[in-house]
Order: structure tokens, then sequence, then C-alpha cells
């Protein structure tokens, strides 16, 4: 046998072919094939061919062969097989797999035009029907798909049959697509299906996911009318539908006709849902009653019914009371899933509990159930909001290793961990990983970025970054360009942020109030009052003011240069646009009539807070007992001291500074504090002081019932700055080892000692934090373990590396140390810039050809 084969790849199917046909003693010629034929041709015809063999899909040449062809070739393989739609259908379903065209949802509809062209309808409804229930999962691919359906019709009148339009009803519905649910079963309605009980079911379950609920009803009248009762399943859809819009009236009284009725009697779906409608408005005690009336109406609460229950006492703080529903809901058979402890582990963690969370994580792995992305990101969550990376860190590795894919929520948490601990280049080096992983970064992303970036005043970097977001086709929105105003405001540079405001105009961005009053802010520092009054009237006119903070910003001028008059004049204006005067609002106004000498005008503006029902807090008192020191009224000071605590509230360490000061100036305690200034109290230093004085005062703040802790960081950071590092080691190491741990202070000295390269004081440090049995901040240790580095001793380095890791708990060190050990290296920017090319290129690059 001979045969004649024209083709740019013959060894291939020559190869293919002895594969296939290993006894045969065909000749295969590359020169005689008829020339009508085409490679593509050639291509299909092979592949055909061989789906008649048995087992085709494991055959490897036929993987190795299909692993090049396009759409246009698969289509033509299954014209071939026409005669044969399940061998169609399989093939499809097998080279969307295995073709490296075909993987992406584009290239699967593209292959559904081409079927449909060929006039292959039977097949084209089972693909359709196949690609509905794929794309079900993920709403931007569903659109996609009903956008081609709908050209497929104008253009080559391809209509689809009864059971791809009751399984494209199902998969709109699953998706909250409930308008496109409806013209979907109108236009059913027009190419003559009669709908069935269960698409009129899915389609009052789509509307109601919408809040359609008008529309929903008028459907539920017409059940009846054309033969179908309604069911629990109908009214479970409506009671979702009002307790999604916050409408419990009607709710409840959906709820009370499905109690009365047995066809549609309420099930433990439709508790559930009505619970959670209570917990949503706040209506707890409504919610339990309803979970303790199940029993008696013949409903069991299920996981769903506890894990609501036990979110809204999370979401109210109560978390004690919600570890008790959790022992109910054991004790009554009902296992909590992975959602329900995922609630209890984002509650702990809200309230800074990590390790309780922790505990609940290993609790739920011990029983079988796996933590979800969900889970890990709850926890990564908290701590890095606690400021400990490592572990969080720590967790990605355990996610890694438990094959539990991390996503852009998972990133996130971690790019903002790493911006808390002043790593915000770290950070963007992870959204690199980011894509890497194949993930898409968002706005949210960008603007945790953008502001990490921010605060630590690179903007070149910033915005690099903002003109980057281009590249994944996202916009910049109010926050990601607040953080930048905000950075260049604080560096004195109003000007330059005013332009940026005039960008977001230009885009259409809605200005906020946060962002507006930065910029008020930024032109008050540098003496601009009268552009700041501009912006200021400007927000009047658009409406935007919804809280005096922008007014509070101008009143602080106002202050500074004791105008009085000009003061009540704003708070007027306050009051006229029916602004409620916040705390800061009067604590202004009190700071201002204090530096103009009016004592008693500030002791009645206190009292009018109250009065007003907004009670002052510790600042307000603060800075009139120092206006009172000031002018030695110290009997005064001393009673609003007292009358201060006895209205509950705590004073501050600049508070018990300022009376301490008054005690001093009094001759009462003789203690070597001096004040640089009448307007800023917390301006108190140490001038050569001893440990027996800073006992003293230790001692004296004790007596007054206040936090030693907070005075002890007061002192050390000014002490710091004046450069007597060493007398604040002293004053810490004494305070450790009372058993206090001051981490603020602790990092003040650290940072002051790196800054003078003297890392063997903060190793001693260190050392005593560690003995103490606590646990040195990331900050602090990273300082040191760089400056050793710099200094060429790698092995003490790496030794408190280890120490790093075993201080904070972690357990999977091998995994997690080339995280820490990348976290540890410099900060320097120079390669942001390479970093965000790199990923744009992985962003833009071609799909690789498997």
């Amino acid at each position: 046998m001979l045969i004649h084969i024209r083709s740019p790849r013959p060894r291939k199917i020559l190869a293919l072919a002895r594969h296939v046909f290993p006894s045969s003693n065909a000749y295969f010629s590359v020169s005689s094939l008829p020339s009508q034929f085409s490679p593509d041709e050639v291509a299909a015809q092979d592949i055909a061919s061989l789906l008649k063999t048995p087992n085709w899909e494991k055959n490897s040449s036929l993987k190795s062969l299909v692993s090049h062809i396009s759409p246009h070739v698969a289509s033509q393989v299954i014209s071939l097989q026409s005669s044969d739609t399940d061998i169609c259908l399989r093939f499809f379903l097998w080279v969307c797999k295995h073709s490296s065209y075909c993987f992406e949802p584009g290239q699967k509809i593209q292959l559904l035009k081409l079927i449909v062209s060929s006039g292959l309808y039977r097949v084209s409804h089972d693909v359709a029907a196949a690609l509905i229930r794929e794309c079900s999962r993920c709403e931007k691919e569903m659109l996609e798909l009903v956008g081609c359906f709908d050209e497929l019709r104008d253009d080559a009148g391809f209509r689809l049959n009864y059971p791809c339009y009751s399984s494209l009803l199902m998969s709109l519905a699953k998706l909250d697509l409930g308008f496109l649910a409806y013209l979907t079963y109108r236009r059913m309605q027009a190419d003559g299906f009669v709908a069935g009980m269960i698409d009129y079911r899915t389609l009052v379950n789509a509307l109601c996911k919408n809040g359609l609920t008008e529309a929903a009803q008028m459907f539920m009248c017409k059940i009846p009318k054309i033969g179908f009762v309604l069911d629990s399943h109908i009214c479970t859809s409506l009671l979702l539908g009002f307790c999604r819009g916050l409408n419990l009236r009607d709710a409840l009284r959906v709820f009370d006709v499905m109690s009365r009725e047995e066809t549609c009697a309420p099930n433990s779906v439709s508790y559930s849902i009505l619970i959670h409608g209570l917990c949503e408005v706040g209506r707890l005690e409504e919610a339990f009653g309803l979970k303790d009336q199940m029993p008696e109406k013949g409903c069991q609460p299920s996981t769903r019914t506890y894990t609501v229950l036990i979110k809204a006492l999370c979401d109210k703080g109560s978390i004690e009371k919600a570890f008790n529903l959790l022992d109910e809901m054991i004790a009554r058979g009902c296992k909590p899933n992975v959602h329900t402890y995922t609630v209890l582990i984002d509650g702990l963690c809200r309230e800074g509990k990590i390790e309780e969370a922790n505990g609940i994580c290993r609790r739920m792995v011990k029983d079988g159930i796996f933590p979800s992305v969900v889970t890990y990101n709850a926890l990564i969550n908290g701590y890095c909001k606690d400021g400990r990376i490592v572990p969080a860190f720590e967790l990605l590795a355990v996610m890694e290793k438990r094959a539990c894919k991390p996503n852009v929520r998972t990133f996130n948490e971690l790019m903002e961990g790493l911006c808390r601990v002043g790593k915000p280049f770290k950070a963007v080096h992870l959204l690199k990983r980011m894509v890497d992983n194949g993930l898409s970064p968002t706005v949210v992303s960008y603007n945790v970025l953008i502001d990490g970036i921010c605060r630590e005043g690179h903007m070149n970097v910033a915005y690099k970054l903002l003109s980057s977001m281009d590249s994944f086709d996202l916009e910049p929105d109010c926050l990601t360009f607040t953080a930048i105003i905000n950075a260049f405001c604080k560096q004195g540079k109003a000007d330059v942020a005013s332009s940026f405001l005039g960008l977001m105009l230009r885009k259409g961005i809605k200005l906020d109030e946060v962002t507006c009053t930065a910029l008020i802010d930024g032109f008050c520092k540098v003496g601009k009052t009268r552009d700041a009054l501009f912006i200021l009237e400007t927000l009047v006119k658009m409406r935007i003011l919804t809280t005096p903070h922008s007014l509070n910003v101008l009143l602080d001028v106002l202050s500074k240069g004791c105008k009085v008059k000009e003061e009540m004049a704003m708070l007027g204006k306050i009051n006229k646009l029916g602004l409620v005067p916040s705390v800061v609002t009067y604590t202004t106004l009190v700071d201002g009539l204090i530096r103009s000498g009016d004592i008693s005008g500030a002791l009645r503006m206190l009292e009018l807070m109250k009065l007003s029902g907004c009670l002052p807090n510790v600042y307000p008192y603060t800075i009139i007992i120092n206006g009172l020191c000031q002018f030695g009224r110290v009997e005064e000071a001393e009673k609003l001291f007292s009358a201060m605590q006895g209205s509950g509230v705590s004073p501050n360490h600049v508070t018990y500074t300022v009376m301490v000061r008054g005690y001093v100036n009094n001759g009462r305690l003789d203690c070597a504090l001096e004040t640089k200034g009448v307007d800023n109290s917390d301006e108190t230093t140490l001038k050569e002081t001893d440990h027996e004085c800073v006992s003293k005062l230790i001692s004296m703040v004790k007596q007054l019932g206040g936090s030693t802790s907070g005075l002890c960081d007061f002192l050390v950071t000014r002490a710091c700055k004046e450069g007597r590092t060493d007398e604040s080691n002293e004053l810490i190491q004494t305070m450790l080892k009372s058993g206090v741990y001051i981490e603020k202070a602790i990092d003040t000295i650290v940072e002051s000692y790196c800054s003078r390269k003297k890392h063997s004081k903060c190793l001693e440090l260190i050392t005593l934090v560690l003995g103490t049995g606590f646990v040195p901040s990331f900050k602090s240790l990273c300082l040191v373990i760089q400056g050793f580095k710099k200094e060429g001793d790698t092995e003490l380095a790496r030794e408190l590396v280890m120490e790093l890791l075993s201080s904070n708990g972690v357990l999977e060190k091998a995994e997690v140390l080339p995280y820490v050990e990348c976290l540890m290296e410099g900060d320097e920017t120079g390669d942001c810039s390479e970093v965000m090319d790199l990923v744009d290129q992985l962003h833009c690059k071609e799909r690789p050809i498997f």
C-alpha cells in the first residue's frame, strides 16, 4: 500500500501512523498526496480516524497531535464524526483540555460557533448544554456565553432547545443574574417552549436573589392558574428576596402564611433564611426565638442555622456566647463545618485573640475538617493586623503544603501586613509572586501597595504603581488618589497634591470628604489658608460635607492663631450646615480658648460639650488641666483631674505628666522635669535625670492610678531623640525585670542603637526580652539582623533568624525560612521598577503552548 503525504509535519504523522499500525507494511510518501487536501484537513482526517479506536482518550500519540490543533481543526474533526453525537461531545470536552488553543472560555465558544456554522445542530445543542454547565461558576464567562447565543441566533438562526433553556435558567439563578434569567424565560416562550414547574421555581428564585420580589410575586400568582401548586421551595425563595432587601415585615408575613399552609410549610432552609434576615437587622432575640421554635414545628436547626447565629454573636463581639452556642450545636448532634469554624476564627481575630483562633484551626483539622482559603485568610489578616508577619507567612507556607491555593485576598492581606511593618517594597515583590501564580491583582491590591509606599514617602515608586494599573485594565479609585494626595500634603507639596485632585475630576471619580480634608490640611500646613477655605466652600456647594472634619482642620489653624471670634463663627457655620460638632471640634475650641488665656471660657465649653451630648474625652480635660497648671492654679487642676476620673475618663501619660509637672512647680515633688512651651504639654522631656528621679515619677503615676507603660514609652522616645539611649535602655531593662513589656519603647531604643551601629547593645536587650518570656517585634529583630549582616557576622544573623522563628511559635521552619530570609534583606528601592516591568511582562505575555 502506497500513501503519499503533503504536510508541514510529515515526520510526526509518519511516526504516529507507525505507532497506530505497527504491523503494517505501508509505505508513506510525502510528495504524492492529492493537492486538494490542506494540512488542516490532513490533521483532521488523521485525528478522526484515531477516534474510532478503543480508549482513544488515553492514546498518548493522539494527545501529542491535538496539543497544537486550533478550534478550526477541532470543528473539522467533529464534522467528520457528526453521525455519532456521543463521540462528538466527548471529543469536544476532551480537546478543550488537551489543546493549548481551547483552554480559555473564549476559544471554547469559538469552537461552538464553528460547529453551528457546519450545520451540526444536534451536536451544537449538546455542546451548548456542556458549556452552560461549565460557565455556571463564573459570571463573566456566563455573560460571554449568553452573548454568543444571541449572536448565533441573529447570524445563523441557531435556537437553544428546551434542555438548554432549562439548564441556562438554573445557571443564571445560581449566579444571581435574575433579570437575565427573566429575559431568557421570555425568549424561551418566544421560541415556543412551555416552562415546567422546575423552570418557574428557578425563575422565582433568580428574581428573588436580586431583590426583584414584585416580579417574583407576579410569577407566583401565575403558577396556580396554570395548574401547579405553590410549594415550600417557591415560598422560601420569596422569603429570601424580602430578607435580602431587609424587608423583614413582608418576610415575616410570608413566613406566617407558610406556617398555616401544609403545601408550603417552612423547612430548615426557610427558618435559616429568616433567622439570617433578623440577624442582619440586629433582631437577635427574635432570631434565637425562631431557632428554639424549630423542634416544636418538626424542624431541627441545621449547621447553616447555627452558623448564622454564631456569626451574628461574633459580629456583636459576644465571642463567649458564640462558643456556648457551638457547644449546644455539637451536643444536639449537629456537626460544625468549615464555615462555622471560619466564622469563629474570624471573630477571635477581630478581637485580637490570635492564638485562640489558631487553636480553633488546629481543632478543626483534628476533627477532619480542613481549613479553606477563607479560613487561612482570616488568620493571616489577624496576624498581619497584630504586626506578626512571620506567622502570617508560615500560614502561606502551610497553605501551599496542603494544596490550598492562595487567592488574591491572601496576597492582599500579606501585602498590607508587610506595609504595616515598614516593608512596602517587599510587598511589591509579593505582587510579582501573585501574578506568577496566575492571579490578577485588583484595585484593592494596588491601593494597599500605593498607600504603603506613600507612607514611606517614595512618591516616584507610587507613581510607577499608579501607571502600571493600566496593564491589568484597572482604574484607580478615590482611595488610590487619597493616599497620593495625603502623602504629598504631608511632604508640604499641596500644589502637587491639588493636581492629582484635578486628575480625579477629569477621570470622573467622585470626590469624598476624606480626600478634600487631606488637601485642606495640606494647604493649611504651608500657610495657604485662603486656598483651603476655597476648597471648603466648594465642598459645601457640592454638598459633599457630611461631618465637621474639614471644618476642624481650619478651626485648628484659627486656634493656633488665638482667633477666638473666628473660631466661634466657624462653630456657627458648622451648626448652620446641619453638621454635628465632634469631640475634635470642641477640643480645638477649648485649645484656642486656653491659648488666649480664657480658662473660664474653656470650662464653659467643657460643660457645653456635656449638654450637647458630646461627652468629652481625655484631650479637652488634659488641655484645661495644663492651662490651670501653667497659671499656677494647681488645686483647681487637681479637682478637674479628680472630676475627669469620676466621669469615667481615664487619664493618659500626657495628663499624668502635666499633673506631675504642676506638682513640681508647686514644690510638691522634687523631680527634674522641664517644659518646652505652654501650648505643647507633650514636649516635656527628661533632663539629666537619674534612676531615683524616674522611680519617683513612676511612683507618682502609680499613686494617681495611671499606666506606667505609657509614661515610660513617652520618656524613652524623648530621651532617645536627645541622644540619651543608654539611660532609656536602663529604664526599660528595669521595667522588663519587673514584668512590664513596652514594645514601642524597645523599638525606639533598638532603632536608636542601630542608627549608631551599636548592634551588640541591641542583642543584649533582645536577649533580655526573650529571657523574660516576651517576643520582640519583627521590626526590631529585622533591624538587628540586617545590622549584623552588614557587619559581616552572618552566623549571628542566622541564629537570630532562627530565634525569630522559634519565638513566633513557627513549626514549619523549613518551609517559612526562605520567606523570612527574603524579608530580612535590605529594603533598597532600586529594583522596584524592574519588578514592576516584570509584572507587566508576565501579565501581557502570550499563553504558553503545552
